[in-house]
């Protein structure tokens, strides 16, 4: 199941151009990609929105449109997965922007099986909560909220974490509207998503371009624009010490490397972060500030 075909920029409303085709691993069919040369958008024109289809049980095991993953694995082993290195590189890029403690009320939204939320209830001692939908959702055995609960949750929240989440949604800037709302006055959302910026011009090449799921595409200017017309105040904060455990499990993800282990531990991972950042500028995104004078008074540009 397709939806109808997309041309409209859904950041910025602007024209888009075709940029190339990706065929799908599941779908066994190209799918178009366009882009928006005004605000730098791109995104999968005819996505596949049978979500049963694409988010089962074989999703979760890595059996899926991204063979990448395996929260299954990581729900079972969260002492030996690589996954350990993001959680932990999270947990300290967000303790260095705002104050992270037992009455931090924090909400992984996209949570999948809720490894993020556990490693936050029982290593950083927080009030931490989790979202999903679908079959993870169904299995889910951390805290976490339900629809009515997240429909009432409406400033409640001192951190909201996307990670790997606004890449999937069709309809990007709703999805950080409704984050904004979740948050109290001065609160932090925190996403990580692939940084379209150094494949422009080679999109269709890009690995993360897995169209079944992956269908929305960012450079970080484009991500600030979009956190501000969701009423954030985006903020860069740039290359912060988590970052190196962060691209640390994004290197050993892509490497097909899923349990930690002596060997990979030799490796100079600091510098190594850094070599790898300057290529793909996974720091360089923004975060978005539910400042309540800038939500008051700014006006959202079409």
């Amino acid at each position: 199941m397709s939806s109808p075909l997309r041309d409209r920029c859904e950041i910025c409303g602007g024209d888009t151009e075709a940029i190339g085709t990706r065929q799908g691993r599941l779908a066994q069919r190209e799918f178009e990609l366009r882009r928006c040369p005004r605000c730098g958008f791109a995104f999968v024109a005819d996505p596949w929105t049978d979500y049963d289809a694409i988010y089962g049980a074989d999703y979760y095991a890595g059996g899926g449109a991204d063979p990448l993953v395996d929260y299954v694995f990581e729900r079972a082993e969260p002492g030996r997965t690589v996954r350990a290195y993001e959680w932990r590189g999270i947990a300290r890029v967000v303790a260095a922007l705002c104050a992270v403690g037992p009455s931090t009320r924090w909400l992984d939204y996209g949570c999948g099986t809720g490894g993020f939320v556990r490693y936050l209830r029982e290593h950083v001692g927080c009030d931490a909560l989790g979202y999903e939908r679908g079959w993870a959702a169904e299995r889910l055995d951390a805290p976490h909220l339900d629809d009515a609960a997240l429909d009432a949750a409406r400033g409640v929240f001192d951190v909201v974490s996307a990670i790997e989440v606004i890449e999937h949604v069709l309809e990007p800037v709703e999805l950080l509207r409704r984050l904004r709302a979740l948050l109290r006055p001065g609160g932090l959302l925190f996403l990580t998503t692939g940084n379209a910026e150094p494949h422009r011009g080679r999109l269709d090449r890009w690995r993360y371009v897995v169209p079944e799921i992956h269908v929305s595409f960012f450079e970080p200017s484009t991500l600030a624009r979009a956190l501000e017309q969701a009423r954030f105040r985006a903020e860069q904060p740039g290359f912060l010490r988590g970052h190196v455990d962060i691209v640390r499990f994004k290197v050993l993800k892509n490497l097909r490397i899923r349990r930690r282990s002596p060997l990979e531990a030799l490796v100079p991972w600091p510098a190594v972060a850094r070599l790898v950042d300057a290529r793909t500028g996974v720091a360089a995104h923004p975060v978005g500030w539910a400042d309540h004078a800038y939500a008051a008074s700014t006006t959202v540009q079409p």
